[in-house]
């Protein structure tokens, strides 16, 4: 597309319909957005002429603008994917299913033994999944990539060179991973050299468990991310007090090292066993030091309390973890599906909490805030929009809505749009 175009016909939410004080419903309306260098630079009622022209320097130019039809979509802000492992899927490798491990040790090994031996690149895989991102929605995407010593480096540079072919149509944020322990595989070396070579986040996996010292892995693990000025994604599976105690040391860390803000935890399976005072403690300190609680929304297991940790200001996200690799057969990296399936975890089934559930994959825009009052998109905002086929959000989530177009900073990069 031009670098200036009108984006015509796009359906925004603008209000909120009620009966006897409650929402009932989302009022919409059609739109024209003017579209300049990937950004939202006007925004009008949609007229039945095709429009014309745009101010700019000032003067009111007389050349018809370039026109893409939205024909009526619904636009949603583009969606982000907060958990994925880009280096572990089997997307576009044959069919196979999970084999039976009882330890997480030994499903280290069998992935470990996988990934070298099949018919396809790691570079062609993440390509594969990088697309079926994309067409669900996502413009924004944050990998676990994992580092230890029989991998070195590679599995990082095959991750790159895959996000390298989708240069302007997502971006990507990577974080260095030593899965199979940072103390356990003596790794802290080859994270350090990850961080300085791209990776702008640095993660862990259950310090108590996997490393067997929940304190020296934390320590080392905050320690190399202040070193390389880097943010923190930490994966917690265990659970109960271990858990807990986890969370509660990395609280203390993030505050001493100054990073609030740029912690986040994955899973956190352990504050699903919180109640009473300890839940109401921990939440607040979650909240104030700004620590993300990400989860992927399992089946079967107990997992973080959503509407109590976001009732309490607790940062909370959603992200798909595994697609179909040697941990999961499951999976297909839709995560507006999966923000459906904790909307029905935890019964968000009227029109505001299901509208709601889209903050939390889209880090936190939403067409309307809680009055009914249209916050987004505003003048000034990056064109990365995911058209729907839905009334409104709610029905979007509810009905895991078909997204025939994703645009990204101005570009349509999966699907297409009508031309005027």
């Amino acid at each position: 597309m031009h670098e200036t175009y009108w984006l015509k016909n796009v359906r925004l939410e603008n209000g909120h319909s009620k009966e006897n004080g409650a929402v009932t419903g989302t009022t919409t309306g059609l739109y024209d957005l003017l579209i300049e260098n990937g950004t939202i630079v006007e925004i009008k009622t949609a007229s039945s002429e095709m429009p014309h022209g745009a101010k700019q320097g000032g003067t009111e130019s007389t050349k018809a603008l370039p026109v893409l039809d939205a024909r009526g979509l619904l636009a949603l802000p583009s969606f982000i994917e907060k958990h994925c492992h880009l280096d572990k899927t089997l997307l576009g490798d044959r069919w196979r299913p999970v084999r039976p491990a009882p330890t997480i040790f030994e499903r280290f090994e069998i992935e470990k033994n996988t990934l070298p031996k099949l018919a396809t690149s790691m570079k062609h895989r993440a390509e594969t999944l990088l697309g079926t991102l994309l067409q669900a929605g996502s413009t924004h995407v944050r990998t676990h990539v994992d580092i230890y010593p029989e991998a070195g480096l590679r599995h990082l540079e095959a991750i790159q060179e895959a996000i390298a072919a989708f240069e302007g149509k997502l971006s990507v944020e990577i974080v260095a991973f030593p899965q199979h322990g940072l103390i356990r595989t003596q790794s802290a070396g080859l994270v350090r050299e990850a961080l300085a070579r791209g990776c702008g986040l640095i993660g862990g996996v259950d310090p108590a468990t996997v490393d067997g010292d929940m304190e020296r892995s934390l320590q080392q693990m905050m320690e190399l991310a202040v070193e390389a000025d880097a943010d923190v994604d930490l994966h917690l599976h265990d659970g109960g007090s271990i858990g807990l105690q986890t969370i509660k040391r990395l609280a203390q860390l993030t505050e001493e090292a100054g990073w609030q803000g740029r912690v986040s935890i994955s899973h956190a399976f352990a504050l699903g066993d919180m109640e009473g005072r300890e839940a109401d403690e921990t939440a607040q300190r979650l909240a104030e030091l700004g620590i993300t609680i990400i989860t992927s929304v399992p089946i079967g297991r107990t997992i973080p309390p959503v509407p109590f940790l976001r009732a309490k200001g607790v940062p909370v996200a959603v992200g798909c973890d595994n697609i179909f690799d040697s941990w999961s057969p499951f999976g297909n990296g839709d995560i507006l599906e999966r923000a459906g399936r904790l909307a029905e975890r935890f019964g968000y089934n009227t029109e505001q909490a299901l509208a709601d559930t889209i903050r939390l994959i889209t880090g936190g825009r939403t067409p309307l805030d809680s009055d009914g009052r249209q916050a987004w998109p505003k003048p000034g905002d990056e064109a990365s929009i995911v058209f729907a086929e839905a009334s409104c959000s709610a029905e979007a989530v509810a009905r895991r809505a078909k997204r025939p177009a994703v645009m990204y900073k101005g570009t349509v990069v999966s699907g297409s749009l009508e031309r005027g």
